[in-house]
């Protein structure tokens, strides 16, 4: 099944001079309505450098990780390099201005003028307290 969606962004990431925010298109402002006291988001975005037909291809990537397999599969990866490069980061708010329609926050791992295609509130009822995870990557940070 190959269904077909058509998605427009609603705003892109700022990045300028260490500082980052996520910039709303106009019509796009008012959905920012009651998003005041939520310290946390999730950005999904899009990964719009590595967007292209060889990128799109690579279902198996190369060892990534130091004590990771030689081989991965991409779907037990955050690798911007996917069938739809779609990624999500959660974010902490410092500020939002509700009326530029502009969220401030210590760091994304996304670059100036990425296309942001949805903004998710996040629940702390979201956090997963007994997580498993693969051997090879069990040493990371909880």
């Amino acid at each position: 099944m190959n269904i077909q969606f058509q998605i427009e962004s609603i705003g892109e990431v700022k990045v300028e001079n260490n500082n980052f925010s996520i910039k709303l298109d106009k019509k796009y402002v008012p959905g920012l309505e009651n998003l005041a006291g939520f310290s946390h988001l999730q950005i999904v975005w899009w990964a719009h450098l590595t967007d292209n037909a060889h990128s799109r291809g690579r279902l198996v990537l190369p060892k990534l990780f130091k004590h990771g397999p030689d081989s991965i599969g991409v779907f037990a990866t955050r690798s911007p390099f996917r069938p739809n490069p779609i990624l999500i980061s959660t974010i902490k708010v410092q500020e939002i201005d509700f009326d530029k329609g502009e969220i401030f926050t210590p760091f994304i791992d996304a670059e100036d003028k990425t296309p942001v295609l949805d903004i998710k509130p996040y629940f702390a009822m979201e956090r997963v307290r007994d997580c498993a995870e693969p051997a090879w990557c069990q040493h990371w940070p909880k």
